[in-house]
Order: C-alpha cells, then structure tokens, then sequence
C-alpha cells in the first residue's frame, strides 16, 4: 500500500513532544523536547530534528542530533534536561535555538548556519550588565521560550510557567520566582540580550478577571506566530490538555482570547467538558500552528505508557478563517494526510486517536507525578528507547475498552481482521461511531502470540470512523487491524 500520512506522524520509536513546526525552503521541520520511551521524568534525551518536504508530509527525514544537554556550560555533566525549544532565524540568516535548563529558569541560546544543526552553544539570555535574565527574587520564572524575530527586525522572546496551585520547592529552588503568568521579553540585534524589562501580558489563572481568559488561563508553552500583521500566540491554558490561542496586533500586548485549536482528549467538543469526558487519555500539550502550501496545521502531542513522560508527535489540519477564527479541531489518526486514509491495508492500532477503559479515559497523574492505571488500556512498545524496530501496540484492552481510528473512505469493504494477543476469550466489537450499534463481531480466543481474528463486515461506503470494543475476559494485546 502506498505510503500515507498518519497519527504519530514519526517513527514509532520516536518521542518528540512540544512540537514547532517551521518551513525553512522547502522542507518543513519540527523542532521538540526528546522524551525517552519509559522515562522516569521529562524531556531526557538530547535535541534532534525530523524535517519532511513539504511535497510529501508522509516521508519524514532524521536530521539526527543537533544539540546536546552537555553543550551547555552550565550543564556540563548533563544532569538537567531541556525542556521545549523554539528556534528562529536572525537578521543574519542563522538559526537560533532557545531552550531552558531544566527547572533553573535560565535561558540558553544556541546557533547554526543551518537549521538542521548541529547547533553550538552561543550564550544566555542576559541583562545589558552582563546578569543572567530573572535570576532574582521576585523576577519572572523563564520556561518555554516562544522567539520572534518581526518584519522591523526586532526580535522578542516570550516565555513564562503559571501553574495553578503552585510548585514544590526544588522547583523553585533557593530563589522565589514569580509565577504570575505569561511575559515578553525584547532583545537585542545580538539575540541574547533582553534591552527592556519583562512585560506581563498573559495574567495567571485567578489574577485574570475581566481578560476574557477565564477558565483558560495561561499556564506555560509559548509559541509566537506572526500571519500577516496579526499575531497569533499558542500556548497551553490550566486545563493541561488544550492548546489555545490569542491574538494582537501588537507584539508586546493587547492580546484577545480566540479559544481552543485541539485538546488531546477532544474536550470542548459536543459538549464533552470534563476530564472524565475525555476520548483518550489527556496530560499536558504543548504546540503550534504552520502554513505549508496553503493548508495550515496544529502540532500537539499525546501521552502513552501511562504517564507524562514518553509523549509522541500529533498534527492535525486546521481553518484559519478570513475573520482570523481557528475553529477547534478533533484528534484524528489521518493527521498529515488531508484526507480519509484508504478503507483498505493493514494499519497499526498505535495510529488510534481514541482511546478509553469501559470507564471512559482520564487525566495521568499530576505535572510531577506518575500514576499507573491498571485497567485501562495504553499505548507501548516492546524493546528499549530508541530501538528503531519496536512493536508498538495498544496494551491492556479489558472488557468494555475502546479503540477508535478517524477517518477512512470505504469502498466496498467485505472483511475486517484485528491482530491481537489475548489472555482470556470474548469478542471485538466494531462500529462506525462511539457506542454506537455494531456492524461486525470478531471471536477473539486466547492466544501467547499475536493472531489475526477475522469476520466479515457490511458498512456504507464513504468517509468512516472504526471503533474497536473489547468484550470479554482477562484483556487484549491489539497490534494491528486489517481492512480487505
């Protein structure tokens, strides 16, 4: 089958959250965090880079390493990650890669002549004295920069970290930051030092009545896009799961609020609010917006392996309306691919963009924490990090879980298989539409080893959705499913 575009658009091995999509000529680059599949915590590998054509969003090219913890000197043993980076390219036609410390607060500028690296470290962020951006009492805490270098050639960085309840104290440190919301910084032509003070412009959850914010205030995740003379700033609001945005005119303040681009839960959506409600397993997201070739998109992410901390690389098309609306859009498996995928072939059940217990899904753990769900299902993947032939799958189905895959163009599909591993016996469910009456059942008998289980299946041609509910006793191992 011809190669298509699919959610996680990468390799499975791969774990990149906290996506910024650039095109630069004609590839098209995301640039992320590096999550280590069954990390411990965020963000522990080093910095690489997946770019594709923007011709062909189905084939994405590794660009490899291009910038590593220990480049940093104050990071030279390699013990803090890096967190989310954005990049840009300066007046002289380098590319410049900002990145935060781990929980330091201290913002680090890397630079390259090209934007597939490899980066060298160029400096910190400082004050025209020489001292480091907010490294005092009471001053802003920096945390996922968002950098921008506008038409005049001014350059303005935007950063900030406002949870709602607040942090542990190795977080904060010996120094009390300030938590007060989302800032911007302007810099000068030398990229790395800010010439005015920081500027509050995004007030934190509580402190923002009258803002048009409510119930979606900043929290972290900064992103600056500049479409025409509006500009665009992403970031993720206290609900953790929604990447939203606002809008100005003015890059260093007067932002309005225009609402909700994509929850990695599809809340928001026909009246789904809370996390209860959720389609798939929600946790923090962190993203922005790109035209390529006139179709614009939204990069996110998802959670898999029960935690925080091993998140993969979604995008989605968008609208962006001529009255400068982004209407909020659902997590799909066809991604890249603007369109159904075909109603025939093998897909793997990693690509689901649905999926929840007989309970409904959830929100893992807290920001720091990390909580196991024993009965529900989950994505994973058999062999270590980065093994470039993993299998990864859907864990744990029980009785009642659901799978579900948007969208397909059916076209007179006669028979549909699921490759599964199975600790008890039951049957798989399949419907066009969540609970919704079923078209087909697969018997599902026991097995140690993954097994196709087939039936026949009589569904209306045209754009589909496929749910896949587990029935049945102990649970399903469910690898792939095949469409003939």
């Amino acid at each position: 089958m011809e190669i298509q575009a699919v959610n996680p658009f990468l390799p499975s091995y791969e774990y990149i959250p906290d996506g910024e999509p650039y095109v630069f000529g004609d590839r098209l680059y995301v640039y992320g965090s590096h999550d280590r599949f069954n990390g411990k915590m965020f963000c522990l590998n080093d910095y690489v880079c997946w770019s594709a054509s923007v011709d062909d969003l189905s084939k994405w090219r590794y660009e490899g390493v291009i910038y590593r913890k220990k480049q940093d000197p104050k990071n030279k043993l390699g013990l803090y990650q890096m967190f989310a980076p954005d990049i840009t390219q300066g007046t002289d036609g380098r590319y410049y890669l900002y990145y935060t410390i781990g929980f330091s607060g201290i913002m680090g500028v890397a630079v390259c002549s090209t934007p597939n690296g490899a980066f060298e470290f160029y400096g910190h962020v400082r004050m025209p004295n020489g001292e480091l951006l907010c490294s005092q009492k009471g001053d802003p805490f920096l945390f996922d920069p968002g950098i921008l270098v506008d038409d005049d050639g001014r350059v303005y960085l935007y950063s900030g970290f406002a949870p709602e309840k607040g942090l542990p104290s190795f977080v904060t440190g010996f120094k009390k930051r300030a938590y007060k919301g989302g800032y911007v910084i302007e810099l000068g032509k030398d990229m790395k030092t800010a010439i005015k003070e920081p500027k509050l412009i995004f007030a934190k959850a509580g402190e923002a009545a009258g803002t048009g914010f409510e119930g979606h205030e900043f929290f972290e995740a900064s992103s600056i896009r500049k479409i025409n003379d509006t500009y665009y700033f992403i970031y993720s609001s206290i609900k953790g799961h929604e990447l939203c945005y606002a809008t100005s005119k003015n890059p260093t303040g007067d932002f309005i609020f225009g609402g909700t681009i994509i929850s990695n839960g599809d809340l928001y959506l026909n009246g789904r609010s809370g996390d209860e409600e959720a389609l798939n397993y929600i946790g923090n997201n962190h993203g922005s917006i790109i035209c390529v070739k006139g179709q614009w998109y939204v990069f996110y992410h998802r959670q898999t392996n029960r935690h925080h901390f091993s998140r993969q690389a979604l995008a989605e098309p968008i609208t962006l309306r001529e009255d400068g609306v982004i209407p909020q859009v659902e997590m799909t498996s066809s991604g890249l691919n603007n369109g159904p995928l075909y109603g025939f072939g093998e897909y793997e059940a990693r690509t689901a963009c649905h999926l929840m217990s007989r309970n409904g899904a959830g929100r893992y753990g807290t920001y720091f924490g990390h909580i196991t769900f024993s009965g529900h299902p989950y994505f994973t993947q058999t062999g270590k990090d980065r093994n470039e032939n993993p299998t990864q799958y859907i864990a744990n189905m029980r009785n009642g879980a659901v799978a579900g895959f948007k969208y397909f163009m059916m076209e007179g599909l006669k028979e549909i298989s699921v490759r599964v591993k199975a600790s008890g016996e039951g049957e798989m469910l399949i419907s066009t539409s969540l609970y919704a009456e079923e078209a087909a059942r697969i018997p599902i008998k026991q097995s140690s080893q993954y097994v196709f289980f087939r039936t026949k299946i009589n569904i209306d041609d045209g754009k589909q959705a496929l749910y896949f509910t587990y029935n049945g006793s102990g649970s399903v191992d469910f690898k792939s499913f095949l469409l003939e």
